[in-house]
């Protein structure tokens, strides 16, 4: 009998595809597999909880112990667009790790809640897995193809009687680290610091601790003038606050299970 493992990230999607994995094969040997980073929005442990009764199977949450910031003191390194070990340690490593532990590769699959209009992150995300000797499907990305964006996913969530999670009401494009991510563009973190500044603030402290330590690195880059320059959340802010431009349509992505070029 074959094990179903969705990576349940606590985002619309996963749910989708986990509703198809659970009408497909039952839910008998179904594991909806959530690994926490402890900088999560509080709204996402009461949807996880719903979406999971509402799927079946068991929901299991896994978690390292650190958060994104310890993890990037620990390794000497603030991640960015290209190099995430936070996603690296925080889920990839200990997702494998349960994956090892409690599953036979040849007789397992693991499931992702990427969608058809983000098949370039199934490609990485695919072979990654197949390297290391297991499975990878993407119910989203197979016959029959939702409709491109969320939007169904949360009239579907609706119509299930499940409030979606709050980020996506917010305006942010996914559900994950608590609408923070090494991987957004400024036009991300411009919503993060006007929906949620007190969180924007934690972050920008926590880049300025981490700069006295390393020195002058940053999540972003300010690319004016045609060149590139490390710019801090600090003086993104400064930028916002005092309405001059910035690229509003960079939001970047989040790729946790796809992995960087580390």
């Amino acid at each position: 009998m074959t094990q179903h493992v969705v990576m349940f990230s606590g985002g619309a999607g996963s749910w989708a595809a986990a509703r198809r994995v659970a009408s497909e094969h039952g839910t008998g040997r179904l594991t909806l597999l959530f690994a926490d980073t402890l900088i999560e929005d509080a709204d996402l442990y009461r949807f996880l909880d719903e979406a999971a009764a509402n799927v079946g199977g068991e929901l299991v949450t896994i978690a390292d112990g650190r958060t994104p910031w310890e993890v990037f003191r620990d390794v000497r390194f603030l991640g960015n667009t290209r190099v995430d070990p936070c996603s690296r340690v925080l889920k990839r490593e200990i997702l494998d790790r349960w994956l090892v532990d409690n599953c036979d590769p040849h007789d397992t699959v693991v499931y992702l809640g990427i969608s058809w209009d983000e098949a370039h992150r199934l490609t990485r995300a695919s072979a990654r897995f197949a390297a290391k000797g297991w499975t990878c499907r993407a119910p989203l990305c197979e016959e029959p193809l939702p409709p491109m964006g969320t939007a169904w996913a949360l009239d579907a969530l609706r119509a299930a009687g499940i409030e979606p999670p709050r980020l996506y009401a917010m305006g942010f494009p996914h559900n994950n680290c608590g609408g923070f991510c090494i991987k957004a563009g400024k036009a991300h973190f411009a919503l993060l610091l006007r929906r949620m500044p007190d969180r924007y603030a934690y972050h920008e402290a926590q880049e300025e601790s981490l700069r006295a330590e390393l020195g002058d690195v940053s999540i972003l880059r300010d690319r004016t003038g045609g060149t590139t320059t490390p710019m801090t959340l600090r003086a993104f802010r400064d930028r916002v606050q005092s309405q001059l431009s910035f690229d509003s349509d960079e939001w970047g992505g989040c790729g946790c299970f796809a992995g960087g070029d580390e």
